[in-house]
């Protein structure tokens, strides 16, 4: 761990990764108590017609993907209201899309070229200084934003009619949420790929959900439990020569696992507020 202190691109890689895994994390939970989860599957695809159309413009994909995915994640919202739709089919047609979209560019531009690779795969420890403080600006951004909007999500989220009945914009709160997790995704890209960029949002927030016992400890405990996965699987990377993205994931995952076990050997209730 001592290295991650002494190499410029290991210390640009731990500020960022930690940064924006404490984002996934917060978000997770909000989504999973939706039944959500799954939008970040769908904008990860999305994300890529971004970072290839990035590439094929020759403009830092890291921006071309976050236009495109808060674009999506508007007219997914939009889609939703306006044809009747369920969430998860407006997401599948959207993502659909992404992907094909995606797929296209690349074929024009004739090659998979590696910067496209390290999009897919993720590629943390070759992040830019550039993506590095646009990185750390939104993932602040995210957190404040939740932070200012943190009782009206917590009661729409758990109570969707009382909060409609009270007055709160649910319309309003749906589209900032979809939109926070639209950049959420493409922050993540880096650290865990687009491929697995969606687990980091989901197992941490369902790892901490395993043991807390209210929504809080809940946001703390999966926040705590990304940012190890995040500096563990740095360290692993480094240690051992293996991808960062996939043992992040599989940090997660462990983690995940343990809590899972230790609430069934203890029989703890789920978290509410």
């Amino acid at each position: 761990m001592n290295a991650l202190f002494a190499y410029g691109f290991l210390q640009r890689a731990f500020l960022a990764g930690i940064l924006i895994a404490v984002a996934c994390a917060v978000l997770g939970v909000f989504l999973i108590l939706r039944k959500d989860a799954m939008i970040g599957h769908g904008l990860s695809h999305i994300a890529f017609a971004g970072v290839a159309l990035g590439l094929f413009l020759n403009v830092l994909p890291l921006a071309a993907a976050l236009a495109v995915a808060v674009a999506s994640a508007l007219a997914i919202v939009k889609l939703k209201g306006r044809a009747g739709l369920h969430g998860d089919t407006a997401i599948g047609i959207f993502s659909s899309l992404g992907m094909a979209v995606g797929i296209l560019l690349a074929s024009l531009a004739r090659s998979f070229n590696v910067e496209l690779m390290s999009y897919l795969f993720g590629d943390i420890l070759a992040i830019e200084p550039l993506e590095v403080w646009l990185s750390t600006g939104l993932a602040v951004a995210v957190l404040v934003t939740v932070w200012l909007n943190y009782d009206k999500l917590l009661f729409m989220t758990f109570d969707r009619e009382s909060a409609r009945a009270a007055g709160i914009k649910i319309g309003r709160l749906d589209t900032l949420l979809m939109v926070l997790t639209a950049v959420t995704i493409v922050l993540g890209m880096k650290v865990a790929g687009i491929l697995l960029v969606a687990a980091l949002i989901v197992i941490p927030a369902a790892a901490g959900l395993q043991v807390a016992r209210n929504f809080r400890t809940a946001v703390l405990a999966s926040a705590v439990i990304a940012v190890a996965a995040v500096a563990g699987g740095l360290a692993l990377s480094i240690a051992v020569n293996i991808p960062a993205s996939a043992a992040i994931v599989i940090l997660c995952f462990v983690a995940f696992g343990a809590l899972f076990v230790l609430k069934r050997g203890r029989g703890l209730p789920p978290a509410s507020d």
